[in-house]
Formats: structure tokens, sequence, C-alpha cells
């Protein structure tokens, strides 16, 4: 993909998982990449395997430190890290803490160091790995659920203001990908999330489609524009389906 020759990217959470298939793919086509992850061993572990820069630490801190690491500026921002917090409001404060500082913060923190560069010359792309449960939701994970609408929020809060000034926004919503995250999500992404999972390269490839055509929101699981759709128009219909997942998930569980 030619836009992205030489072009300088930084992929959070690019250890593994998506984070990795993403950065691979940029690497491929001929990018810059600096691979960020809050485990340096992974994170030079992804570099060394696809003559990347490896910047470990915090995503919320990253893009200073990947600025040196690429000699310049920045390109194109993957806000990927995510953490993927389970339970309801009975979960720790510490958790929805966490929660919100990755899934949400982070992007606002990189986005808030990004944009004065971006906007002086005209031009940049923010990538924000959201999930499907920022459009629908998750069962059993009210964090992960609520801070990933959050994440969405962001995202189209930046298109909607910056697109006229060459600023390019995508949203990123798979339902599963086989990736640790999934296998950490037990009973309840055995129910949601398994039976449909794709590759994360599945997701880099929706990922170059949706930047080839110009759009904002990236659907590696394109059934779930009809569900968002669905919860927009009949609220009700989409919440009573989402109960009887609660259910069969309880029953799942021996809960009920």
């Amino acid at each position: 993909m030619e836009a992205v020759r030489d072009k300088a990217v930084v992929v959070t959470g690019a250890g593994g998982g998506i984070g990795a298939a993403l950065a691979r793919r940029f690497a491929a086509e001929g990018a810059r990449v600096v691979v960020n992850d809050l485990d340096e061993a992974k994170a030079k572990r992804t570099a060394a395997e696809i003559g990347a820069l490896a910047v470990a630490g915090d995503a919320s801190g990253v893009v200073p430190a990947a600025r040196e690491a690429l000699g310049g500026g920045i390109d194109i921002f993957c806000a990927n890290a995510g953490v993927p917090t389970g339970g309801g409001p009975e979960a720790s404060e510490e958790d929805w803490s966490l929660a919100w500082d990755v899934n949400v913060m982070a992007h606002v923190r990189a986005a808030r160091e990004l944009l004065p560069e971006w906007l002086a010359r005209g031009s940049g792309r923010f990538i924000s790995t959201v999930s499907a449960a920022g459009l629908l939701t998750m069962v059993a994970a009210a964090p992960y659920s609520v801070t990933k609408h959050g994440a969405y929020a962001f995202a189209e809060w930046l298109s909607l203001t910056y697109r006229h000034r060459g600023i390019d926004v995508h949203a990123i919503c798979p339902q599963g990908v086989r990736t640790d995250m999934l296998a950490a999500t037990g009973a309840a992404g055995d129910l949601v999330l398994t039976p449909t999972a794709v590759e994360p390269e599945d997701v880099a490839e929706a990922l170059f489609a949706a930047m080839a055509e110009g759009r904002f929101l990236v659907l590696p699981h394109p059934e779930v524009g009809g569900y968002y759709a669905t919860r927009a128009a009949e609220p009700d219909r989409w919440l009573a389906g989402m109960n009887h997942l609660q259910q069969k998930l309880e029953q799942a569980e021996g809960r009920s």
C-alpha cells in the first residue's frame, strides 16, 4: 500500500495478538515501525521478527520515546493496547481505573501529543483498536464494555473534529480474535466470541481495506454492522437478545 511506504508508524500493545499483526502488516508494506508493549521481551521479539524498533513501556507515554527512536515525527499511530477487565459494578476500583486508563485515556494522551504536529502539517492517521464491545457490549465485562464505548466515542470525536484538516481516523471493532486476550475471557468468550473468532491477520487486512477506501469503521466481522443497526433502531429487541445470552451464560456456569 503506497500510502504507508516509508511512513513512521507506532503500534501499542504490539507484543502479540492484533498489535503484532498490525505491526507486521505495516512493516511488510514498507513502513518504519515502532513496536510498543508493556512487556519489553515481547516488544523486542516482535520488533526483531519484522525489522522494527522496540520501545517498551506504558502506552500512555510512548509518543516522545517513539519520536526519538524514529528520528522525527510520527505519521500513523495505532492505539491498540487494551485490558479485558471483567465483572460488573462489584469489580474493584483498581480494575475500573485500569480499564479507563488503558482503554480510553491512553488514546487521549497520545492524541494530545500528536495533534499539534499533525495539524501543523495537515496530515496524520489515528487508528483505535476498539472492539465490537464498543459498538454493542460484552456480557460479564462491564468495565471493558463501558471503556470500549468511551474509546469508540473518542475516535468518533477525533474524526468529526479534524477530518477536514487532514486527520484520518479509524475504529477497529472486531468480535472474537484468536489471541491470548480471547483465551482469558473464559465462559463468556466461549459463548459469544469463540464460535466466529478470526485470526489477528484478518483484522490487519480489514484495516488496510478500510484505509484504502477511506472508511472510519473497520468491521472484521461484517455482521457487527447489522447488530449495531438493530441496537440503534430497536433497542428493546437488542437488549432482550443480549439478556438471552446472559441467561445462557448463567446456565453454562451453573448459576441458574
